[in-house]
């Protein structure tokens, strides 16, 4: 039992000693991005406006058009980072719009990463990338019941090779709908 405690207690240490800044790779990871700057997942400049303008519709049935800027759903993140790209703002602005307008429909966000760092770090990278989506979507006039948050860290990979493009598309954040 006390090997268990002391495992649990030097995973939670290290977590807490690691500084990302200090993690390198060819991959953007810092919190400055252009003329940008960002805080804990959000620009402080605003949305980048007009990627996303056709065909938005926050109708109830919208959720279910191949068609509709809501039919994307997955959110990719920079190298151990848990910044919100600018190309994903509007997306996730168009999400929290929708669930502000539909009080019956919740929101499972399921936060990855890749294979690299320990799992326990991972989890928690995982949970850190799913909380600023959800901070996001929340600042839109979603209720705070309609978004859960969920981490899978690595366990979940979408693309299995160990290399950089495989990598990427593990570094995701999923956005997973529940019509009630």
């Amino acid at each position: 039992m006390r090997l268990k405690i002391l495992s649990v207690l030097l995973a939670a240490g290290f977590l807490v000693a690691c500084d990302p800044a200090q993690v390198k790779d060819g991959d953007s990871a810092g919190g400055q991005m252009g003329d940008q700057t960002t805080t804990g997942g959000i620009s402080d400049t605003g949305v980048n406006t007009g990627r996303y303008m056709d065909n938005v519709s926050y109708d109830r049935a919208a959720i279910n058009d191949s068609g509709s800027v809501l039919a994307e759903r997955v959110i990719y993140f920079d190298f151990d980072s848990d910044q919100i790209s600018p190309d994903f703002t509007e997306l996730l602005v168009h999400h929290g719009k929708y669930l502000a307008a539909n009080a019956d429909v919740s929101l499972r966000l399921e936060g990855h990463a890749d294979e690299r760092g320990t799992r326990e770090y991972n989890v928690a990278l995982g949970n850190r990338r799913a909380q600023a989506v959800r901070r996001l979507i929340l600042l839109q006039g979603a209720a705070a019941s309609q978004v859960a948050v969920i981490s899978y860290g690595e366990e979940k990979p979408v693309a299995l090779s160990h290399d950089e493009e495989a990598w990427r598309l593990n570094r995701r954040a999923e956005l997973v709908y529940q019509i009630n």
